[in-house]
């Protein structure tokens, strides 16, 4: 745009001058040359003008437009909005750079453990956290590392009691610990059992919280993307070979 009016400039100015060139030379006042150019001199204010306002616009979608695209690519798809209608829990929203995962908090069944998530989530724990494990087939892990390497551990210490009902479906979101039926703190992990199903083997022995209901895809994604394997061969997977960074954890509804 902006080197379409740079040549209607160039055009405006060369026509103006060709005229000049092809004219008897007479000498005139400067006030009657002011008054036979002022078309070309109003239309070339009007495209500098129009100019400096591209510029900004520019300027401005390039600080701001990536923002905007995130949000209206989930926010306004029908599928996202249909998956926080039709639940009554709470939901959390992990927005990552593969992209958005929505899961549903079962604060009815297992209470202690979805509000510590809430609390973490709230404070922004998690924002800037990469996956630290993944594997492809079972599950997807967060909650302590970042970027650099560095590791953060939960203000609030171990959840106050083990809550261990649920089943691990496919989508489920659950808690790492340190042992089976050892109460978490902060490291969650999110279930791709696209493969093989649900993981009943884990059920009672590590707190399940949740489900995912909107991005399982992207949890597939994430679980399908290269690792160094450094958890093989027990408990398997590995870290991303490319961080795949948390962008912001937050709650959509409490």
């Amino acid at each position: 745009m902006i080197i379409y009016f740079g040549l209607l400039i160039f055009m405006c100015a060369k026509s103006v001058s060709e005229r000049r060139r092809s004219r008897p030379v007479t000498k005139q006042s400067k006030t009657y040359k002011i008054k036979r150019n002022k078309p070309a001199l109003v239309l070339a204010i009007l495209i500098v003008i129009m100019l400096i306002f591209s510029g900004f616009y520019v300027i401005f979608n390039s600080l701001s437009g990536s923002d905007n695209t995130n949000e209206s690519s989930y926010k306004n798809d029908p599928d996202y909005i249909s998956a926080l209608a039709g639940t009554n829990y709470p939901v959390a929203v992990l927005e990552t750079s593969k992209g958005v995962i929505a899961v549903e908090l079962y604060d009815d069944q297992a209470p202690l453990t979805c509000q510590n998530f809430i609390k973490l989530v709230n404070d922004g724990f998690y924002d800037g956290m990469i996956f630290h494990r993944i594997l492809d087939g079972f599950m997807i892990q967060a909650g302590n590392t970042m970027p650099d390497g560095s590791t953060k551990t939960s203000p609030y210490g171990q959840i106050g009691a083990f809550e261990g009902r649920l089943t691990h479906v496919d989508g489920a979101i659950s808690m790492a610990s340190t042992g089976a039926g050892v109460p978490g703190e902060a490291q969650f992990f999110i279930m791709d059992g696209a493969r093989v199903g649900p993981q009943y083997g884990m059920d009672g022995s590590y707190a399940a919280f949740g489900k995912t209901i909107y991005g399982i895809e992207v949890v597939r994604d994430i679980a399908d993307e290269p690792n160094d394997e450094r958890y093989e061969p027990s408990p398997g997977g590995g870290k991303p070979l490319k961080d795949i960074i948390i962008e912001k954890i937050y709650m959509a509804k409490e």
